[in-house]
């Protein structure tokens, strides 16, 4: 019968850390991948997620010069490339016109370097809109690096007041935000997963960047320990007599991971240190083989200093999801 005799317990006792950089996108707009193996959710190392876009204020209106064929823009807040910045209003920013009676869109954008930036699209042969980028009548792509705050849509070759039904600033549709669509992070596998595919409205038919800082985790040995209990999923019955039959359901937990960790003094050992935060722990049935066991949570301890037996940990592993195997 094998035994846990040669097992290893490691837990995350430090970090290597990342500083804001551009995740890859795996091709499908939706899921991007770091440099990571895991995403440390320790203190201050958890993944900070900034996808290009705007944050706050950058409405668009009409010139309050009054002067024709000209917007205004309120001072905004956006993220470029993972750092947040700050543009001030920007006022009499030129619309162009088709040279005839015809569709024409202007996209307004912040450009990487966080200036406003009217960008012209195709002018249709015809008074239709397109909603196909690039394509006559329709908007421009937006050159990477910048950002889409709106669009100005124009039918008439006349100087005129740009009117405010010619003013769309529709979040996903003419405008690009940073927290549209949301995401969610995905620790496991180091990857940052939007909730839908972002637009490929960028020159090339390209995606605004997702950028994060992230760290990930490095692992040590616990030397003395004993009896790993991984993060599971338990399942219970409740059962009802009704008239003539019972009736049923089942419900799902997760339980605590536990293990007893052997330390030093109680008070310096690294372990005890740790405690309190959120680590990856890895469980290695058999120290001489690849296959692990990954669990995360928050690291409880309980201590006892018996006068004639060794100091000792209790631990736990408080998760939010159950560990899982990783076969090498």
């Amino acid at each position: 019968m094998p035994t846990a005799a040669d097992a290893k317990l490691q837990y995350e006792s430090g970090q290597t850390s990342y500083s804001m950089e551009k995740l890859t996108d795996i091709g499908d707009a939706i899921t991007f991948e770091s440099h990571a193996v895991l995403f440390s959710n320790a203190n201050t190392k958890e993944p900070n997620v900034k996808p290009d876009g705007l944050a706050s204020g950058g409405v668009v209106v009409q010139a309050i010069s009054n002067t024709d064929d000209m917007i205004d823009v309120a001072a905004l807040t956006c993220y470029l490339a993972g750092v947040k910045t700050t543009v001030p209003a920007a006022a009499d920013e030129t619309i162009v016109r088709a040279t005839a009676d015809a569709a024409s869109i202007s996209s307004i954008t912040i450009n990487s370097t966080g200036n406003v930036v009217i960008v012209k699209g195709t002018d249709s042969v015809d008074t239709n809109f397109s909603e196909v980028r690039d394509a006559a009548g329709g908007p421009p792509y937006i050159p990477v690096g910048s950002i889409e705050v709106g669009q100005v849509r124009t039918t008439s070759n006349a100087a005129a007041k740009i009117d405010p039904t010619e003013i769309f600033q529709v979040i996903g549709l003419h405008q690009e935000r940073y927290n549209s669509p949301i995401w969610t992070i995905n620790s496991q596998d180091a990857l940052v997963v939007m909730d839908s595919a972002l637009q490929d409205i960028h020159t090339g038919g390209t995606t605004k960047s997702v950028n994060a800082s992230y760290a990930d985790p490095l692992f040590s040995d616990i030397a003395k320990s004993e009896n790993y209990v991984p993060s599971e999923t338990s399942h219970t019955v409740n059962s009802k007599q009704i008239y003539g039959t019972t009736i049923g359901s089942a419900a799902k937990s997760l339980n605590q991971g536990t293990f007893t960790a052997y330390v030093e003094d109680g008070i310096t050992d690294p372990l005890i240190k740790a405690k309190d935060d959120n680590l990856w722990f890895k469980f290695f049935p058999n120290r001489y083989k690849s296959d692990y066991i990954l669990d995360q949570g928050l690291l409880g301890v309980s201590r006892t200093f018996p006068a004639g037996d060794s100091l000792a940990a209790a631990c736990t592993i408080s998760s939010t999801e159950a560990a899982v195997g990783v076969e090498a």
